[in-house]
């Protein structure tokens, strides 16, 4: 394909290797690692990191790291003009994430947007009152200061989102979450014995884990035998754990914390199926993962969610919040051989239309796309 230049950067709040990072990240990456390995250069500008390094290169990507978490937005403008000055940027992308950086304010270049969702009305079940409005405040404005530029999201709620906020259909394109199918693989045979429930992925507050549990002791009352795996680290961690104290389920919900790659991919192929209980996700990529493990996923029906899971085909969907429904459905999934063995077969086949590759590719089109219109 050829494009006008090859001198990319992004600004978003963390990098691949920030503890803190999350889907939004590995998105990036993955993409951005591809097109650098076309002859592009990218750069990555982001917070700093207690441990991380100012400035390192990762799979070709130069990552900048500079100002602290808590004021990275505010530091952006200044960090941004240093670094385009002496480096001659062609196209900024500008990965729409929480407290935007307003960047048609200050970047002169062609831009681009990305984003996985917004939070809206989820953000008051993670922050504090001061904080969920000053965030949902800050997201108010995004149709209007980005209102020029193109948009890449990762799924279609995402995009109907932004189409009714003012954004046109034809100023947002498709930059599907995928998965690598040689790091994510199935092995038969490997099931534990026993009902085993998990669930893959942050544990903050807003990702409503504490529903899943609710869930599982009215499971674990009809299927004493079943035991939950919740893979993954946060700062609602503990509070989860008191959780499970106070519902004495302790010999029954097992906290990995974060895990090394293949212990992750070991324990998502003695799952029998995984929940994700989120009120709203940009796509749900840990869905797509654990569906390349021939994993089938229940999942609320929830923006992004709904549109990784196929319901009744790649796994269910369930009103959020109902926990009980939850737990019936855990149950019935549990119980049915069939079904939850042909909802795994149509999981890997549904999982492996997704790949970085092709990704990569609908990136670099939105790139070219944006400096054709420049």
């Amino acid at each position: 394909m050829a494009l006008s230049g090859k001198r990319r950067i992004e600004i978003n709040w963390q990098d691949i290797r920030n503890p803190l990072g999350g889907g939004a990240e590995v998105h990036f990456h993955e993409i951005f690692k591809r097109i650098v390995a076309k002859g592009h250069q990218v750069t990555l500008l982001c917070c700093a990191h207690k441990g991380l390094p100012n400035e390192e290169i990762i799979d070709g990507v130069k990552i900048i790291r500079a100002g602290h978490r808590n004021f990275f937005n505010f530091v952006v403008p200044f960090l941004y003009r240093k670094y385009s000055k002496a480096n001659h940027y062609d196209v900024v992308i500008d990965d729409i994430n929480k407290i935007p950086f307003y960047s048609p304010l200050f970047v002169k270049e062609p831009l681009i947007g990305i984003i996985h969702h917004l939070f809206g009305s989820s953000i008051f079940i993670e922050s504090s009152l001061p904080v969920a409005v000053y965030v949902t405040l800050a997201e108010m404005l995004v149709p209007k200061v980005y209102r020029n530029i193109l948009m890449a999201v990762v799924s279609n709620s995402t995009k109907q989102e932004l189409v009714q906020k003012g954004f046109s259909a034809d100023q947002v394109d498709l930059v599907h979450n995928a998965v690598d199918h040689e790091a994510y693989q199935y092995f038969p045979n490997q099931k534990s014995p026993a009902p085993l429930v998990g669930y893959l992925g942050r544990i903050k507050r807003y990702k409503s884990v504490n529903h899943l549990i609710l869930a599982f002791e009215i499971v674990q009352r009809e299927l004493p035998n079943a035991k939950l795996l919740i893979i993954g680290d946060g700062d609602h961690l503990p509070k989860l754990n008191k959780l499970v104290q106070r519902l004495k389920l302790n010999e029954k919900v097992i906290f990995t914390g974060a895990l090394p790659h293949e212990q992750k991919i070991e324990h998502l192929n003695q799952m029998w199926l995984s929940v994700n209980p989120s009120p709203k996700e940009g796509w749900g990529l840990t869905v797509i993962e654990a569906n390349c493990c021939g994993v089938p996923v229940i999942a609320a029906n929830s923006p992004g969610l709904r549109d990784s899971v196929v319901d009744g085909k790649t796994g269910l969907l369930y009103p959020y919040g109902d926990h009980q429904r939850l737990a019936e459905l855990i149950i019935h999934v549990i119980q049915n051989d069939e079904l939850r063995n042909n909802f795994s077969k149509e999981s890997m086949t549904w999982a492996h239309q997704f790949n970085w590759e092709r990704s990569a590719e609908n990136m670099l089109n939105v790139i070219e796309k944006t400096l054709s219109r420049r």
